[in-house]
């Protein structure tokens, strides 16, 4: 299995959206919203536009996404993680985070958002990748954690 990624141009908007639709769809039908689930043409080009966007290759197939977004000097948000749903459990995701801290030279402290009954995404981030919970918010009826890593 190969991974690889490549950088994000507003010309992958379409293979973004199909990407978020497929990682995102379990977590629509559970809330009933999802901020990744259905994104239109035009607000994921504006995304790629303001988000530093990685397309995760796998042998040379689109199966994830990885952004961030400078926040202040050596601050960056974590704004996407997903992986489509056949390629998860496979190591990708924790092989993206660690793409980011190497590819991201300058970081001190990594943030992000996710809700916190996804007990498999809390695992992840704080297990694999090495994250804590600093604080929780919500977005309408979703309890979320922010989650942090420092260097």
């Amino acid at each position: 299995m190969q991974i690889e990624y490549r950088q994000a141009t507003i010309e992958d908007a379409e293979v973004l959206i199909n990407i978020y639709n497929a990682a995102y769809y379990d977590d629509y039908l559970k809330y009933g919203y999802c901020p990744g689930y259905g994104i239109t043409k035009e607000a994921m080009e504006e995304s790629i536009r303001v988000f530093n966007k990685y397309i995760i290759m796998c042998d040379n197939m689109p199966v994830g996404c990885v952004s961030s977004k400078q926040m202040e000097t050596g601050i960056y948000e974590v704004g996407n993680l997903c992986i489509i749903p056949e390629y998860q459990g496979k190591g990708i995701g924790t092989r993206a985070i660690q793409f980011l801290m190497t590819n991201l030279e300058d970081w001190k402290i990594l943030t992000l958002v996710t809700p916190l009954d996804k007990k498999q995404n809390v695992k992840f981030y704080t297990e694999k990748c090495g994250f804590r919970i600093d604080s929780t918010e919500c977005d309408g009826d979703v309890e979320l954690a922010r989650f942090i890593i420092e260097r």
